[in-house]
């Protein structure tokens, strides 16, 4: 049996081999989600828009959360709940798409020439078009109700990338699990809804009490959340020696998640 190389060098050189195949894969991903509706791509537009009416109705009017500021603006609620929304959505479509990623792509497991091993950064690059096309929102938003944005916009790359990195290690991860496992796409739902309640995207994490607040560290999603407010809204220049150990962490799990794949993907035909 065909044993797959599951160095990081392998990583990174699978991606650039197949680049044309992912570009093209993640294309048709994208177009086919709107295609035969009315309104095609602005979908990806107003979805986002959407959501953030409402959440921003419940939360600011309804349950009257502020975000620690003087002003208690309901625009400014707004804003900077979009940019938490821009980092957990980006993490919950791929997390939600990962562990049905090979079960539903059975006629590419059958076929030995596929890299299925690209499958996880396909669904990585709709995920990230779709974030993209948030943050324009946002920064839109921005420069009409606040004028010109902080320079420190330009560093949302440093942070969203490495953030990147460990989504792809757990894609790959939970892609390989869903094989062997079906209950996992169930389990990861829910995980997935409890990480948005436990996430500072509604809310401050000074907004709770310092014996809990640990807690909310402990999910991965909230220091990005919070650097890429700070980044955004606040104009604050994030913790550089924090961001290169974050790099370097997210770039070991993303190994970690490939090398389990890789490992595992002999398998796969068996159970399918």
């Amino acid at each position: 049996m065909r044993d797959f190389p599951a160095t990081p060098i392998e990583m990174v050189a699978s991606i650039w081999r197949n680049r044309t195949l992912i570009y093209t894969s993640a294309k048709r991903e994208i177009l086919g989600r709107y295609r035969g509706s009315a309104f095609g791509l602005l979908w990806s537009l107003f979805n986002p828009l959407l959501m953030l009416s409402v959440y921003t109705f419940v939360f600011s009017v309804i349950f009257s959360a502020r975000w620690g500021t003087e002003s208690g603006s309901k625009v400014e609620f707004a804003l900077v709940l979009f940019a938490g929304l821009i980092v957990f959505n980006l993490f919950s479509e791929c997390a939600n798409r990962a562990p049905s990623l090979i079960l539903s792509n059975v006629n590419y497991v059958k076929k030995v020439v596929f890299p299925q091993e690209i499958l996880p950064f396909v669904c990585l690059l709709a995920a990230l078009y779709h974030a993209l096309v948030s943050l324009g929102v946002w920064v839109a938003a921005y420069i009409v109700l606040f004028g010109a944005p902080h320079a420190t916009v330009l560093l949302f790359p440093l942070v969203i990338l490495p953030f990147s990195f460990f989504i792809m290690g757990l894609s790959w991860a939970l892609a390989s699990l869903g094989v062997f496992l079906r209950d996992v796409s169930q389990v990861i739902g829910i995980v997935v809804t409890i990480l948005m309640f436990l996430s500072p995207v509604f809310y401050p994490s000074s907004a709770l009490p310092e014996s809990y607040r640990h807690v909310l560290y402990l999910n991965p999603l909230t220091p990005v959340i919070e650097t890429t407010r700070d980044i955004l809204f606040w104009g604050k220049l994030p913790d550089f020696s924090l961001l290169g150990v974050y790099w370097l962490v997210t770039s070991t799990i993303a190994w970690l998640g490939f090398a389990w794949f890789q490992k595992t993907r002999k398998g796969f035909a068996d159970v399918l």
